[in-house]
């Protein structure tokens, strides 16, 4: 879908909006630069920013956007890594920080609506105290909204056992492209009504429609859990003991994996105790209640263990669990050793192609001459690929940027995907016709048509120009 849309902000719309939104109408300068750019490091200036409170108004701008055939992209805390929420096409940004309302939570139910707002990790406090939880946990959760998470189907370490945001929610209102008002899904936890609209918007990227309410699928927090660590001799091995821990009846609460390089910045400048002959290390968590707990611990230890098991280490304690994750934990800081500028993207491959994928990306690292670290979420084969490089260094920028291209080139050749959890936004969008073929990607086209038939919201993310 290709729109021609107005140059600069319309005065009329402004004449419209400003005594509308007050105060929430941006149009200074130096307001809109903060608005401009998101966790991607892209950056593109709005020609004046929204900041919504009620449905209503989003309605109305909407509408008014259609009329006056200027671009709409929805933000959230701009946390995501792939310039999703980055206004290439100027307009307006509506930003939902002020829909913060957590407006119900239904403890019998194990239901919570919420405005788009509403941070996760203010969602969580609030659960705590009911002794539930919402299960997606970025590692952006204390500060990401849970509109953003929802937009790009954010999910976390607990995925492997809980899934992502499109698992966990079961009915939103969001306002469309055409400026209709539409109610997906129903509050319960079973229903067949209809088309499934509520989990095609989850991922959407703000293509189709704007979120103004979620109604959020919880879970009963588990009165115990435990952790254990697990090195290896290569990558190799510890994909083969994923590939045991996911075939066994105890499905792990959390399932993580670092390569070779990424055990190296644990134990070198995160002060990990680690083996300096580890090539590869699994972090494991299980949770249940007390009594069951130590068995499943068992079955994980056995399925952990075999060829390539260098150490296996378990947790007596919450703080003995807290020293493990250290590992894990002082990774993403570690990484800054190595270069001033870092490109993280997660891709998505079949738990037992792990050992091609990461052998495919230590190739690629010694073709560029640029140290690419991998770590992520073994149980489901999504791993984060992080290339290190200098950005002031325009050799080493043009050769980062390029070999990102490959590794997704790469996850697909083994029978993978571009994303699990940061979407597709900027950074992806003209491998989509690659990753889904010609046909599904006509009927995606299709689909944006119905839901925004001027092609107004988030113009130039996830779908590449025809």
């Amino acid at each position: 879908m290709r729109t021609e849309f107005a140059v600069g902000l319309p005065p009329a719309l402004h004449q419209e909006m400003a005594p509308l939104f007050g105060a929430g109408w941006l149009t200074d300068p130096g307001e809109r630069l903060a608005y401009a750019y998101d966790n991607s490091r892209r950056q593109s200036l709005p020609d004046a920013v929204a900041l919504p409170q009620s449905r209503e108004q989003v309605l109305a701008l909407v509408r008014a956007c259609r009329r006056h055939r200027v671009p709409l992209v929805a933000r959230g805390r701009g946390t995501n890594t792939t310039g999703a929420s980055v206004p290439i096409a100027g307009g307006v940004v509506i930003s939902f920080e002020r829909m913060n309302r957590i407006v119900e939570i239904r403890p019998g139910d194990r239901c919570a609506i919420v405005e788009p707002g509403v941070l996760n990790g203010d969602l969580q406090t609030a659960l705590k105290a009911h002794g539930l939880f919402w299960p997606p946990d970025p590692t952006s959760a204390a500060f990401s909204t849970v509109g953003g998470n929802l937009a790009c189907n954010a999910g976390g370490p607990r995925a492997v056992k809980y899934g992502a945001s499109r698992d966990n929610v079961l009915a939103l209102t969001a306002v469309t492209g055409a400026g209709e008002l539409i109610v997906c899904g129903t509050a319960t936890t079973k229903g067949s009504t209809g088309y499934d609209l509520h989990r095609l918007l989850v991922g959407s990227e703000g293509t189709l429609a704007l979120i103004v309410e979620a109604s959020l699928r919880l879970t009963p927090t588990a009165p115990a859990r435990a952790a254990l660590r697990a090195t290896y001799r290569d990558v190799s091995t510890a994909a083969h003991a994923v590939a045991r821990l996911m075939a066994q009846p105890v499905t792990p609460s959390m399932l993580e994996f670092m390569d070779g390089d990424a055990v190296r910045l644990a134990r070198d400048v995160g002060g990990a105790d680690l083996p300096h002959e580890a090539g590869a290390l699994l972090m494991i968590e299980a949770d249940g209640d007390a009594q069951t707990l130590p068995f499943a611990i068992q079955a994980l230890k056995r399925a952990a263990s075999g060829d390539g098991l260098l150490s296996l280490d378990d947790a007596a304690d919450e703080a003995a669990r807290e020293k493990l994750w250290a590992a894990r934990k002082a990774l993403s800081p570690s990484l800054r050793t190595l270069a001033p500028g870092k490109i993280n993207e997660d891709v998505v491959v079949p738990v037992s192609r792990i050992p091609e994928l990461v052998d495919g990306v230590q190739a690629l690292s010694r073709a560029v001459a640029l140290p690419i670290v991998c770590f992520g979420h073994a149980g489901n084969g999504n791993l984060h690929v992080n290339l290190l490089y200098d950005p002031a260094d325009a050799s080493q920028n043009e050769r980062a940027h390029a070999a990102m291209g490959h590794v997704f080139e790469l996850a697909l050749s083994l029978g993978g995907t571009l994303s699990g959890e940061h979407g597709i936004g900027l950074a992806k969008r003209d491998f989509m016709p690659q990753a889904v073929g010609a046909q599904t990607l006509a009927v995606m086209r299709q689909l944006k048509t119905v839901f925004d038939p001027d092609g107004i919201l988030n113009p130039g993310k996830l779908l590449p120009d025809e």
